[in-house]
C-alpha cells in the first residue's frame, strides 16, 4: 500500500521545508495505518533528511518515483524509501532502501542476525541486507505484476550513522551482502551511485502505481507447502521477528546439546507466523540429525499435516515426527534433543486419555534438552488449556533449565493487518487498544442480516476459489454425529439448516470439499486459516444493555471445553464466572481470525445483531471524509468502468445514481434475466461475486448512518425473492419523498405485521414500518398503517453490503 509518494523534486522540497515526516504521518492516517511513535516521527525526518543528500545530484533523475514507508501487501512490514524508474534497457526497476540509525552493530554466530541499540537495550535483530532482501522478496512473492512484468527489485541497506563496518560487514554476512548492500555514514557517493546504475530514467511514479493496484496472490498455505519443506525446499521467507525466534531456537537446541537445560517461549497472536517458524525448525532438526517432534495438543492440525504429507513420508514416519502434548508422561529425563510446542496455550494437564504423567508442561520439559514452546495465552478456548507462560516458567525453574522469552509480530493473517486484530480485541473486550475503527485496514468485515445471507455468500467465495467455510460457537448438540443428516443448527424462519462437521473428518475439515455445507466449530479450525470465514455469534455471547455479556449455561450439552465450570461455580462463583467468560470471548476472538481476507458475521441475538451491525457500520464509516462524489472520482476506493470495456472477466456490476434510480425502475424494473441498462459499472471488491441482478447505487443521506455512511456505494440484489422482514431495502412508493434526494425511493429497514386474509386463505400485511437508523434527529420511520395505504409500495432491491 502507497502512503506518500512525490517525484524527486517533490522530495526534495518536503524534506528541505522539514515537512516530510508531517506529509508522510498524514498520508498513513488516511490510509488507516494509524499514528507512529515520536521516535519512530523523529527517525524518519533524520533519515529522509540524510536520503536528501543522496538524491540531490542530478545523477539520479529528476522524475524518478519516491515512496516512503510503502506496506507490502498481506502484511504488517513497511519499505523505508522507494525509488523508481527504468535502467538502460527501459525496463521497469524500483531500489528499495532499508534506513536505520544504527551507531553500532556487532557481529553474532546467528545466520544474518546481528546485536545493536534498539529500543533502549543492546539487543539481536535481523542484519539489515537481510531485512530489505526479504522485503523485495515478499513484494516479489505477492503482487502479480512485480512478476508478470518483470519489474526489477535491487534492495540495499543505509546505516547513515555507522561508520565501523566490522560488525555489519562481517564475512559470516557474505550472502546477505551479496544480494543487498549496505551503505555506511560515509558512502553517501556510493548509494547515489548505486542507485543511479540502476534508474537510469524517471518514470513519474508510473511503476509505483502499477505495482499498488496490481493483482495480490494469495499468500501461501503452510499445510499446502508442507511436502516441500519436508523435502528441504524454503517455501516460507522468514522476516524480522520470525527469522530472529527462528535462529534463536537452533541457538538454544545448540545450548542446550552443549550440556544445560533450556526453554524458549515464543509469544505471538494469530497471523505472526509461529506454526511456520515451527515446521521449519522441525525440518532443521531433521536436516542437522537430531531427534525432535513437532507437538500440538489440538488434532486438527498433525490430521492436516498428515493428509498433505501422505505420499511424502509414510505414515510411521510421520507418528514419530509428529506428536500430541500427552505423548511424554513416560519419556526418560533429556530423551530428546528438542521439542517444537505449537499451540503451546492448549496444553492441558492431563487429557483425558492420559493415564500416566503429573503435568504435560513439566512432562514436556523433562523429556527434551530444548523445549520451544509457541503461545498465545488469548486462544486458550477450554477449560481444561493449562498451556501458560507462567506454568511453563515453574516448571522450568524446577528442571533448573534455563529460560528465554520472544514475541513475534510480523502479521501474516487478516491481510497483514494488525489493526483489524487490534479492533477485534477491543469489540469483544479481550482488551482495550486504541483502534476503534477500521477505516483503511485492509480487511473485510461485515455483519450480514440472515444466516442464510452468510451461508449463500460463503459458498459463492468458496465456488469462487477463495477457501471459505461457516463456524459457529458451539451452542447446538452434535445431534448428527449419532443421527447422520440431521441438521444441528436450524433457522427454520430463514430456511437455514446446517449440521455440524463430520464426525469422521475431525481436524480434516478444512480439506474436505463436502465440508462447505457443514458448519465448523473452534475444535476443527483452531489452528488453522481460511481465506474468509463465516462466523455465526450464538446465545453463548449476548448483548445487553451495550455491554457484551457471556452466557456459559447456553452452551451445548455435547460441547466439553467449559466442563469443569459447573464444579468450580459451585465453590468460588466469581472464578467460575471470570474465567468462563475469558473462555468464551476467545473462542469467537480465535473464529473471527481464522480468515486471512475478510470475516462475515451473524449473531442469533436480535439485541446482539444490531450491536455489532452498529459497531460494524461505525469502525467502516469515514466521519471525516465526505463520500458523496456523483461519479466516484474522489473518496471512493471503487474502479468505476464504461460499459463497452466490461467484460465477463470483470467482476463488476452496473452502477446507478441514486437521484435517477426512481426513472430507471419504473420504466424497466430489474429482472434477473435483464440487469439495468447503465453506461457505468463499479468493479467489486474480492469478497463478492457478480450476479445478473446485482447493481450498485450510492446511497445519499443520514437517515440510515448507523449502517450505511451517507454517500456509501451499495451493493443490491434486484427483485428479492422470499421474505423480506428486518431487512434493509430499497422500496419505492408515489407517496415517499425521501428527504436527503426528494425522489420517491428510499433506503430503510422492513418490518411488516401481518394478519389473516379476510377469506381466511394466506394473509395480509396489516402494518408496514421503514424504519431508519440514524443517530442523526430529524429523521422519522414511514408507517403504513393498511395494505390499502401501503397501496403500490414496490420492494425493488435487497441491500447486500457497503462495498465504498
Amino acid at each position: 500500500m502507497l502512503v506518500y509518494t512525490s517525484d524527486k523534486p517533490g522530495f526534495l522540497r518536503d524534506v528541505g521545508d522539514n515537512r516530510i515526516a508531517d506529509r508522510v504521518l498524514d498520508a498513513m492516517q488516511k490510509s488507516g495505518q494509524g499514528s507512529v511513535s515520536d521516535g519512530e516521527r523523529r527517525s524518519w525526518e533524520e533519515s529522509l533528511l540524510r536520503m536528501k543528500n543522496v538524491l540531490e545530484d542530478r545523477i539520479v533523475p529528476d522524475d524518478a518515483g519516491i515512496a516512503v514507508e510503502y506496506r507490502i501487501p498481506q502484511t504488517s512490514r513497511r519499505v523505508d524509501l522507494i525509488v523508481s524508474g527504468t535502467d538502460d534497457s527501459g525496463q521497469d526497476v524500483c531500489v528499495i532502501i532499508e534506513l536505520k540509525q544504527w551507531s553500532d552493530v556487532t557481529a553474532t554466530s546467528k545466520e544474518a542476525i546481528v546485536r545493536t541499540w534498539l529500543g533502549g537495550s543492546d539487543r539481536e535483530t535481523t542484519h539489515p541486507s537481510y531485512q530489505a532482501w526479504s522485503y523485495a522478496s515478499l513484494l516479489q512473492d505477492f503482487n502479480a505484476t512485480v512478476q508478470d512484468d518483470a519489474i526489477r527489485l535491487i534492495p540495499c541497506a543505509y546505516l547513515h550513522n555507522c561508520v565501523d563496518r566490522t560488525g555489519v560487514g562481517d564475512e559470516r554476512y557474505s550472502d546477505d551482502l551479496e544480494r543487498a548492500p549496505v551503505f555506511l555514514k560515509h558512502d553517501p557517493q556510493k548509494l547515489r551511485a548505486f542507485i543511479a546504475r540502476y534508474v537510469k530514467a524517471g518514470d513519474l511514479n508510473r511503476t509505483l502505481y502499477r505495482i499498488e493496484h496490481g493483482r495480490i496472490r494469495p499468500s501461501r498455505d503452510l499445510a499446502a507447502s508442507l511436502s516441500d519443506l519436508m523435502r528441504g525446499k524454503r517455501d516460507f521467507l522468514m522476516i524480522d521477528d520470525q527469522k530472529l525466534a527462528y535462529e534463536t531456537a537452533l541457538e538454544v537446541v545448540s545450548l542446550a546439546n552443549a550440556g544445560h537445560k533450556q526453554v524458549l517461549i515464543v509469544e505471538g497472536g494469530p497471523g505472526t507466523g509461529k506454526s511456520v517458524v515451527a515446521i521449519n525448525l522441525l525440518v532443521e532438526l531433521i536436516n542437522r540429525g537430531l531427534t525432535g517432534h513437532y507437538v500440538t495438543p489440538n488434532r486438527a492440525p498433525r490430521q492436516v499435516y498428515q493428509a498433505r504429507l501422505t505420499g511424502t513420508l509414510k505414515r510411521s514416519r510421520f507418528d514419530n515426527l509428529f506428536k500430541g502434548s500427552g505423548t511424554y508422561a513416560g519419556a526418560d529425563d533429556d530423551e530428546m534433543d528438542a521439542l517444537v510446542v505449537d499451540e503451546g496455550h492448549r496444553i492441558k494437564e492431563r487429557s483425558q486419555y492420559q493415564k500416566a504423567g503429573t503435568n504435560q508442561t513439566r512432562d514436556i520439559i523433562r523429556a527434551a534438552k530444548a523445549s520451544i514452546f509457541f503461545i498465545d495465552e488469548d486462544q486458550q478456548v477450554t477449560w481444561q488449556d493449562a498451556g501458560s507462560i507462567a506454568e511453563i516458567q515453574r516448571w522450568a525453574a524446577q528442571a533448573g533449565a534455563t529460560v528465554q522469552r520472544m514475541v513475534l509480530q510480523s502479521q501474516f493473517r487478516c491481510n497483514g493487518s494488525d489493526g483489524y486484530l487490534a479492533w477485534l480485541d477491543q469489540l469483544l473486550g479481550i482488551r482495550p487498544t486504541a483502534q476503534d475503527d477500521l477505516e483503511g485496514v485492509p480487511y473485510h468485515f461485515e455483519v450480514v442480516d440472515a444466516p442464510d445471507e452468510l451461508q449463500r455468500r460463503v459458498v459463492e467465495l468458496d465456488r469462487a476459489g477463495s477457501k471459505a467455510r461457516v463456524v459457529a460457537g458451539y451452542c447446538w448438540d452434535w445431534v448428527s454425529k449419532k443421527t447422520p443428516g440431521v441438521a444441528d443448527i436450524e433457522f427454520a424462519d430463514a430456511g437455514f439448516a446446517m449440521a455440524w462437521n463430520l464426525d469422521e473428518d475431525e481436524g480434516r475439515y478444512l480439506e474436505r470439499a463436502h465440508s462447505i455445507d457443514q458448519v465448523g466449530c473452534i475444535h476443527t479450525v483452531q489452528g488453522l486459516e481460511m481465506d474468509y470465514v463465516g462466523v455465526i455469534i450464538g446465545p453463548d455471547l449476548v448483548v445487553r444493555n451495550g455491554e457484551i455479556v457471556t452466557q456459559p449455561a447456553e452452551r451445548a450439552k455435547t460441547d466439553r471445553s467449559l466442563r469443569g465450570y459447573k464444579t468450580l461455580f459451585n465453590t468460588d462463583r466469581a472464578e467460575a464466572t471470570a474465567r468462563a467468560d475469558r473462555i468464551i470471548r476467545n473462542t469467537y476472538r480465535t473464529l473471527m481470525s481464522r480468515g486471512m481476507k475478510g470475516c462475515l458475521v451473524y449473531c442469533t441475538d436480535a439485541e446482539t445483531q444490531a450491536w455489532f451491525q452498529a459497531r460494524a457500520a461505525e469502525a467502516i464509516a469515514a466521519p471525516a471524509i465526505s463520500r458523496v462524489h456523483p461519479e466516484g472520482t474522489d473518496g471512493d476506493n471503487a474502479i468505476f468502468l464504461e460499459a463497452p470495456d466490461v467484460t465477463p472477466a470483470d467482476n463488476a456490476v452496473p452502477f446507478v445514481e441514486m437521484t435517477a434510480a426512481a426513472g430507471a425502475f419504473a420504466d424497466s424494473p430489474v429482472r434477473q434475466s435483464s440487469p439495468i441498462d447503465s453506461q457505468t459499472w463499479v468493479e467489486l471488491p474480492e469478497s463478492f461475486n457478480a450476479r445478473a441482478d446485482h447493481f450498485v447505487m450510492r446511497v445519499v443521506g443520514e437517515s440510515m448512518n448507523q449502517r450505511i455512511p451517507n454517500g456509501s456505494l451499495c451493493l443490491f440484489r434486484a427483485s428479492p425473492g422470499g421474505t423480506r422482514e428486518g431487512k434493509i431495502v430499497l422500496v419505492q412508493h408515489r407517496d415517499i419523498q425521501d428527504p436527503d434526494t426528494g425522489s420517491g425511493l428510499t433506503v430503510k429497514r422492513y418490518h411488516s405485521e401481518k394478519a389473516p386474509a379476510d377469506d381466511g386463505e394466506g394473509w395480509r400485511h396489516q402494518r408496514i414500518v421503514l424504519a431508519c437508523e440514524t443517530t442523526t434527529p430529524g429523521y422519522e420511520d414511514i408507517v403504513f398503517e393498511s395494505a390499502d395505504e401501503a397501496g403500490d409500495l414496490r420492494v425493488l432491491a435487497e441491500y447486500v453490503a457497503t462495498v465504498g
